[in-house]
């Protein structure tokens, strides 16, 4: 009894695996939620990688700015920079941080050595102790030279639920002043 009920349900089973009937519309039951999921997956890597490379420009654009600076930089300065990437950036300044570095390369000490450092947008000043562990993320340098470092911090959330969750997408940028030599900090 027990295999008669056993070979019933294995032609039922075989004649169901050959039936075509109605089969495209399964299939499109089944894929249609994949394809939705990775189409819109797609526009939104597509729409994170967009976010970053705009920020990196708009940091690379402080970086220049800061670079070609003869003046002191004050607070105010540093105030209107933020505002400056917050436009440049298409974001809104509660989303982003900026935060300027000057860093000396000390040959005698073979150290890179923190001048000064100013957050704002949420992000904390750089600290000493973080850049002298820097040796493979700074460039090389000759003796006394200073450079600017320029990091931003951009809060990306996505408009739908792919499986990212809210990113930070930072930017490391550095540059060398141009017409003087150093950029100076003033409060």
């Amino acid at each position: 009894m027990k295999q008669i009920a056993q070979r019933r349900l294995f032609r039922r089973l075989t004649r169901f695996a050959r039936d075509d009937a109605a089969s495209l519309t399964v299939e499109a039951v089944i894929l249609m939620p994949m394809l939705f999921w990775a189409f819109g997956a797609t526009f939104l890597f597509f729409d994170m990688f967009r976010e970053s490379t705009v920020s990196e420009k708009a940091a690379y654009t402080v970086g220049d700015m800061l670079s070609r600076e003869t003046n002191a930089i004050t607070p105010t300065y540093m105030d209107n920079t933020l505002t400056l990437f917050s436009t440049l950036s298409g974001v809104p300044q509660e989303d982003i941080g900026l935060r300027v570095s000057v860093i000396r390369w000390d040959e005698d000490d073979e150290v890179y050595d923190l001048r000064w450092s100013q957050a704002r947008g949420g992000t904390a000043p750089l600290e000493a102790d973080l850049v002298e562990t820097w040796e493979d993320t700074l460039p090389i340098m000759v003796d006394e030279e200073q450079i600017i470092l320029v990091e931003t911090f951009v809060d990306y959330s996505p408009f739908m639920n792919v499986g990212l969750g809210d990113t930070m997408l930072d930017t490391f940028v550095y540059t060398r002043p141009r017409f003087a030599p150093q950029l100076v900090w003033e409060d």
